[in-house]
């Protein structure tokens, strides 16, 4: 998986596809990195529209995401959740600590 970056105004869109694990890791933090860099990006969104499988490392990759964005006084956002990953994230209580859209 290789994650795409678009930016929408002021907004950075974090595209997955495929399967989240990782070996996704390198990749997602590179890209994510980038985005809380950039000045202009006040929120980070994850976009699952194509990913079918998210694993335990990658619900670490995102809360590790999130503290860093809270650092950089931006915000954060998961979208585009198919069934089977909004189920994963909601057995994990992603839904308390992330917004899901």
């Amino acid at each position: 998986m290789t994650p795409t970056v678009q930016i929408e105004g002021d907004a950075g869109r974090v595209i997955l596809s495929g399967q989240f694990d990782f070996s996704a890791h390198r990749e997602f933090r590179q890209v994510c990195e980038s985005l809380i860099a950039n000045p202009e990006i006040k929120e980070v969104l994850v976009d699952f529209q194509n990913v079918n499988y998210l694993d335990s490392s990658a619900l670490g990759m995102l809360l590790l995401l999130k503290e860093k964005i809270g650092a950089a006084s931006k915000s954060m956002a998961l979208v585009n959740c198919r069934d089977t990953v909004k189920q994963v994230l909601e057995i994990a209580c992603f839904g308390k600590i992330f917004t899901i859209r």
